[in-house]
């Protein structure tokens, strides 16, 4: 049922979560009014949100934030400088990456300030092109200062096949 201003519950919900974990005003961007949504059958509770049948972003059960597709981090892409929520790789590991595969420290190039270790990020190449989407697993700082180790665990790569239909929409 529509209320205050015309958004449904579920969109004003989802809309606060992306302006708590992304930055003020990204979650109007990310979810523009037309989005829809699967429920969980057992809890109710918002999973998936889609946009024309393609899929943005997921809330994760376990902490009720969320999860970033590519199409989700596309619709940001204009926004990550400013939210400090990205990761840049040399274009030697570019490939890789855009394949799913991890963020190795050594080759990342900058790291947003805010970045804490279980946030979602967004993983550029050299010329700000979007690679992969992932939860980071050192800070920004620890990732530019690490010379060993993974810094981004990669959840999906640009290259890797994506989802598009709902499930019963």
């Amino acid at each position: 049922m529509p209320q205050r201003g015309g958004l449904s519950g579920d969109l004003r919900r989802i809309r606060g979560i992306a302006d708590y974990q992304f930055g003020r005003g990204c979650g109007q961007v990310l979810f523009p009014e037309g989005v829809t949504f699967t429920h969980s059958e057992r809890t109710g509770r918002i999973r998936h949100i889609y946009l024309n049948q393609t899929l943005l972003a997921s809330i994760r059960p376990n902490d009720g934030l969320i999860t970033l597709t590519i199409a989700g981090a596309e619709r940001i892409k204009d926004l990550i400088k400013d939210l400090g929520l990205y990761v840049k790789v040399g274009d030697e590991a570019a490939e890789f990456i855009s394949m799913g595969r991890s963020v190795f420290a050594k080759h990342v190039l900058e790291a947003g300030g805010r970045i804490r270790p279980g946030d979602e990020v967004i993983v550029v190449d050299e010329g700000g092109n979007i690679l992969a989407v992932g939860t980071a697993l050192l800070s920004g700082d620890e990732m530019l200062s690490f010379k060993a180790g993974v810094a981004v665990k990669v959840r999906r790569g640009r290259r890797e096949k994506a989802f598009s239909t709902p499930q019963g929409a």
